[in-house]
């Protein structure tokens, strides 16, 4: 196996999300889109426990042309949306919404968030959507800790939730529109293993916590995104301390992207129509129970 060398490390930048602080791993001033990954952040926020929990989180907004992914780490969130999904996944779990032609949807601390710690940590990845489907009907698949394959290094240390594509023969249980690996990682000291990684995708490790050693005794800590060349079919992993890691991999779509705000089309064109149909109701409506 050919292990991938590294492209870029790339700091994620802090920004304010509506009054949240948000980490964004990638697009920064540094590292543009990863194809077919459009943007990452890392949230990590404590829920005060005064909190009204029905104003906290995201509150109802659109979306079109993508998937808005979350991957949650710590605590859960509430998911509601105006195609009728209300659903609440917890640690270890994830929320995969295919946006499509148009959807609007909230994401809420669960009314248990206090009873679970009072903290919310998870990764939200937008992945883009091929042109040919960017107009299908929205599409919600959410998956509990309980319900993700699960495959150990065989050295023991390493620890993967497949959510979506395959490691060591086992395959993830979400459906996607192209070929991708989403894998949320668990490392002990010592990791010292290489994940399989096809050579047609692009690849990037994101490190939430912990160190991870790199070629000639570097090593790097939580918040920077690890992207690697074309140029090999794995990616090496070793872990200096105990680390929780996001891995991803994907076949790119290489297409146009015209994206604005919550928007993520092919044209300037579609972005406007997509604007005009929020504004008038075609993607329906959320009333929050």
């Amino acid at each position: 196996m050919g292990v991938r060398s590294i492209k870029a490390l790339v700091q994620a930048e802090l920004k304010d999300l509506d009054g949240t602080p948000v980490w964004q791993g990638f697009p920064t001033a540094k590292q543009d889109r990863i194809d077919p990954f459009l943007l990452l952040h890392h949230l990590y926020v404590t829920i005060d426990e005064h909190a009204i929990l029905r104003h906290a989180g995201a509150p109802p907004h659109p979306h079109r042309g993508f998937s808005p992914v979350t991957f949650i780490y710590k605590g859960g969130v509430h998911h509601r949306d105006s195609r009728g999904n209300n659903h609440v996944v917890y640690e270890g779990g994830t929320q995969w919404l295919h946006a499509g032609m148009g959807i609007i949807h909230s994401e809420r601390p669960p009314a248990d968030i206090h009873e679970r710690g009072g903290r919310q940590e998870m990764i939200q990845l937008w992945v883009n959507t091929p042109a040919a489907h960017k107009m299908d009907q929205p599409s919600y698949q959410p998956l509990t800790a309980e319900e993700t394959p699960v495959v150990t290094s065989q050295d023991g240390l390493l620890t993967a939730r497949i959510v979506s594509g395959e490691l060591w023969g086992t395959k993830g249980k979400i459906k996607t529109f192209t070929p991708m690996n989403t894998f949320m990682v668990d490392c002990k000291a010592g990791t010292d293993t290489v994940l399989p990684i096809p050579t047609s995708h692009h690849a990037f490790v994101y490190v939430l916590s912990g160190l991870l050693a790199l070629p000639g005794d570097d090593e790097i800590g939580g918040w920077f995104t690890i992207v690697y060349n074309e140029d090999g079919d794995g990616i090496h992993i070793k872990a200096k301390t105990d680390a929780q890691l996001f891995i991803a991999s994907g076949a790119p779509i290489n297409e146009k992207v015209v994206a604005h705000g919550p928007y993520v089309m092919n044209t300037e064109t579609a972005i406007l129509e997509a604007m005009r149909d929020y504004q008038i109701g075609k993607m329906g409506i959320l009333i929050e129970d």
